[in-house]
């Protein structure tokens, strides 16, 4: 048993190296004048040139129009037919913030006075401290489109200060836009010590904001007159509140939920500091409150899973309206738990189809926002985007809350959110509307850098195609390691299938978290756990007769060339 885990460590550390000695696709900087030719420019929502140029110079934007003459040191980049939009901006997130490492803590003799270190109380850290320009999740978000990110550092109550970084840069000095964007909190409290609980948590919120009030008074009259007066002891937690009371610098609160965010409010009203809120999930309830309080708002990339049609209700909507309906039999009575059961999956369906259209909510009413990749995988937030246009949200509104708003949100109008003359070279490059559901980041710029999208053309799966997965398979999956093999068994109950997973470096068998079958596309999924660690492994395969082909996604690690055959019965 020890044996098959120190495997699995060795395993995925050798992953961790392979990925990150990988160069990042960033071109060599031969010259820095580059020179995107006929190409369909989204300069901002509703502005459009349909076949111009944009020339980029030393790392800012320096033409755009339909007659631009390009610069004879300009690397050409033929984008016939392409789409130019300006570089998108993630409002609130941790990409590129390493986790310091966990200490085994020792209970202190006095819980109740814990060090500030203790309490999470530490306003006065700065993020560029924990910036690691090499972290893959930044090429994950720039590879969807992603520029430039407001960041925040780990932590609970009061983490430190946040940073608007650029997603490109080799430290993380260079990677900074704007240092001490907010001051970061979270409503969370601290493990065995005061405060713990959400009563504790307000309560010395509010204490220290009147403290830092008193302390930032006393230095005021003290530098007024100093004679005879005893000096203010320096304090840098409170002195970092000072820039909020003064208004200079919001408040940047995480707040997925409705209870919490409600709370968020209560603060900014008995303390009137300005507020931003992030990876807001749950704010439709509250629209006029939030537009009232003047919040500034970055809502959740994040959706929850869409409820599914079994076969049978994809059958009824497509006999809908070709058939004549036959008088129905007298429905026997459900039973109580049918009843319950089934106003749950009404609930369950209403709060989905309520998040979903939180953003179009939002646009209606009025109140712009920008959005957030905090809780977000970026491989989703492509079709989450999707989601939220059906749901009623314009596609013009989702590119400006995606450019332009949180440009405008952050103080950056003048770099950032549109493809103008003079503003940086943020730029992302698709071969369809970026919306579209087929559409390809082709080139990302950040800052005049140029990264080159390499676009697989993947196999794709019939829908009509009719094949069955029951039963044991033998899986091969390429590893930088070498082969991994393993067996995955799928069971299907009616519609639905189930399975696990098996053998190798496994040490027991894992049950699969989530199987489709649509047509011969073929998705599962399930977690490994190491160390105390959680890893999703991810499988997508088109499935031909006995065999299937595709790629296993193994969290951060990267994604490897997956086969399978089926065993015999």
């Amino acid at each position: 048993m020890q044996k098959n885990y120190f495997s699995m460590m060795v395993f995925l550390c050798f992953y961790c190296v392979q990925i990150w000695a990988q160069d990042e696709k960033e071109l060599a900087p031969v010259t820095r004048t580059y020179a995107l030719t006929n190409a369909r420019i989204i300069q901002a929502p509703g502005r459009m040139i349909e076949k111009g140029t944009v020339v980029i110079k030393d790392g800012l934007i320096q033409a755009v129009g339909a007659s631009v003459v390009v610069p004879s040191d300009a690397v050409i980049i033929k984008a016939d037919s392409m789409f130019v939009y300006a570089g998108f901006i993630d409002g609130f997130s941790r990409v590129g913030v390493t986790k310091p490492k966990e200490e085994q803590r020792e209970r202190p003799k006095d819980p109740g006075k814990p060090t500030n270190e203790r309490a999470g109380i530490t306003p006065q850290n700065d993020v560029r401290n924990f910036l690691n320009p090499s972290d893959k999740a930044i090429e994950d978000l720039r590879n969807i489109g992603f520029t430039a990110a407001q960041v925040v550092p780990h932590g609970n109550l009061l983490p430190g200060q946040s940073a608007i970084i650029s997603l490109g840069g080799r430290t993380a000095d260079a990677m900074v836009l704007v240092n001490n964007s907010a001051m970061y909190s979270e409503l969370s409290g601290a493990e065995g010590v005061y405060p713990a609980t959400i009563i504790g948590v307000m309560a010395k919120w509010r204490d220290l904001y009147r403290q830092a009030q008193a302390a930032k008074t006393n230095q005021s009259l003290y530098a007024s007159n100093r004679v005879g007066v005893e000096r203010p002891v320096s304090d840098r937690v409170l002195e970092s509140f000072y820039p909020v009371i003064d208004q200079r610098m919001p408040m940047l609160f995480k707040s997925e939920k409705l209870l919490e965010t409600q709370r968020v409010l209560m603060l900014k009203n008995d303390l009137k500091f300005p507020l931003i809120v992030g990876d807001l999930k749950e704010g439709w309830p509250i629209i006029g409150k939030l537009k009232n309080a003047g919040a500034k708002v970055f809502l959740s990339l994040d959706l929850p899973e869409e409820v599914k049609k079994d076969d049978k209700d994809k059958k009824a909507d497509a006999n809908s309206g070709t058939k004549k309906e036959e008088p129905k039999k007298e429905d026997k009575p459900k039973s109580a738990a049918e009843l319950e059961k089934a106003a749950l999956e009404k609930r369950k369906a209403d709060a989905i189809a309520n998040f979903t259209a939180q953003a179009a909510s939002f646009n209606k009413a009025g109140i712009p926002f920008g959005f957030s990749a905090m809780s977000a995988k970026p491989k989703d937030i492509p079709a989450n985007l999707r989601r939220m246009i059906a749901a009623g949200l314009p596609e013009d509104a989702a590119l400006a809350s995606l450019t332009t708003t949180p440009a405008q949100l952050l103080g950056l109008t003048d770099r950032l959110g549109t493809v103008d003359n003079g503003k940086m070279a943020n730029l992302v490059i698709t071969d369809k509307p970026y919306f579209n559901e087929k559409a390809k980041v082709r080139y990302v710029f950040v800052e005049g850098s140029l990264y080159k999208m390499e676009v697989k053309e993947t196999k794709k799966g019939d829908p009509n195609a009719k094949v069955e997965i029951q039963g044991s398979w033998s899986t091969t999956t390429d590893s930088p390691q070498g082969k991994s093999t393993n067996k995955v068994t799928f069971k299907k109950d009616g519609s639905n299938y189930s399975g696990s997973i098996s053998g190798g470096r496994l040490q027991n068998e894992i049950p699969l978290k989530s199987v489709t079958l649509e047509g011969n596309a073929l998705t599962y999924s399930y977690s490994l756990s190491f160390g105390g660690r959680s890893i999703d492994v991810e499988v997508s395969a088109t499935v031909e007769g006995d065999t299937f082909k595709g790629n296993s996604s193994v969290g951060q690690f990267g994604s490897f060339t997956i086969e399978a055959s089926k065993d015999p019965k």
